[in-house]
């Protein structure tokens, strides 16, 4: 990329690179947060080189390279101050960096020896990642809740939060018990921030959706995905969480009479086909006017092929709920779906 010039001709104003990134943009792509950028210019003079009308920040490749070295180095531990003038000298695009003397952590630098296996993914994805290896939690939340915003929960799950879970679970797996507190912390965040996003003030009156991990899985986030989507359309769901043992989940499809059962494997430990094939054959309502669930298994543990030919399999949360709303709509009801007030709750 060519720099702006120095000294452009009076006549015509400065032209800012075509790459040049708003501070929010850039925040997003390092998993920090603005203010933390604002903060570090004030403190540290690692601004960037281009403003545009003089008052907002555009920030070029050199610029972010900058930042980028910066974070390595604040991860590896070095005082934000050493970090700030290690990065302003370095030439852009070297590595000019002074080395802590403990063993350092583990950034989600590009490239670098301890980087998050993520691949081609969306510049937030590297972005929430960064955050997560720093154990920067107030801009790991801070990215969460931006991504839900801007792109909805469908596209932020399976475009930004699953690969990052993902990249760092398969780090987890290749480096011992390294990552695992990087785990735990973003899978906290995760959490929270699908339980902030709010259901539909009104609830389609229709038989509910039943949603459980198999006995002794402790995965949760998927479904906690599937719940909150399925919230926000307005769909009414039962949740129970991890490990629901085989006599609570009998007696849950029993009780409640969902039209539609997902449950979850995350790997073929828990995947019990003798417990799909019991609750696919259980009925319940009233004697004579028997119904039973659509029982859909989500997760890999369960492969690729479904043990029970009443069972159906689904593949990712937008395909899911294609397949969930389809079992919803022709749920052999008395009246047809209407809105309800969320005062009167949802019909099992």
């Amino acid at each position: 990329m060519d720099p702006v010039p120095p000294h452009p001709p009076h006549d015509h104003p400065p032209e800012l690179p075509a790459a040049a990134l708003s501070t929010g943009a850039v925040a997003r792509r390092l998993g920090v947060s603005p203010t933390t950028l604002r903060s570090w210019e004030r403190r540290y003079a690692i601004g960037p080189a281009c403003r545009e009308d003089g008052r907002h920040r555009r920030w070029t490749a050199e610029d972010i390279a900058r930042l980028e070295l910066m974070c390595r180095l604040t991860a590896q531990g070095v005082p934000p101050s050493e970090a700030a003038r290690a990065a302003v000298g370095a030439a852009p695009g070297g590595s000019a960096a002074p080395e802590p003397a403990a063993a350092p952590e583990p950034t989600a630098a590009p490239g670098g020896p301890n980087a998050l296996p993520l691949g081609e993914v969306r510049p937030e994805c590297r972005g929430l990642a960064r955050a997560a290896v720093r154990l920067d939690a107030p801009a790991v939340e801070q990215l969460l809740d931006s991504a839900v915003a801007e792109h909805g929960l469908v596209t932020a799950w399976e475009e930004i939060i699953a690969p990052t879970l993902h990249a760092v679970g398969r780090k987890w797996a290749s480096a011992g018990e390294r990552y695992v507190e990087v785990e735990h912390l973003l899978s906290w965040h995760v959490s929270c921030a699908l339980r902030r996003v709010r259901p539909a003030a009104e609830q389609l009156r229709s038989p509910s959706v039943l949603l459980a991990c198999a006995p002794g899985e402790q995965h949760t986030l998927p479904m906690e995905a599937l719940a909150a989507v399925l919230g926000e359309r307005g769909l009414p769901v039962r949740m129970f969480g991890a490990a629901l043992p085989a006599e609570a989940l009998h007696e849950a499809v029993r009780r409640t009479g969902p039209r539609a059962a997902v449950l979850w494997s995350q790997s073929r430990t828990t995947a019990d086909r003798a417990l799909v094939r019991s609750v696919a054959a259980i009925e319940w309502g009233l004697r004579g006017a028997r119904g039973h669930s659509a029982l859909l298994l989500a997760g890999p543990g369960w492969g690729t092929g479904s043990p029970d030919p009443r069972t159906e399999r689904l593949f990712g949360l937008r395909s899911g709920l294609t397949v969930i709303e389809n079992a919803l709509r022709s749920a052999d009801h008395p009246e047809p779906a209407t809105r309800t007030g969320p005062a009167t709750g949802a019909r099992a």
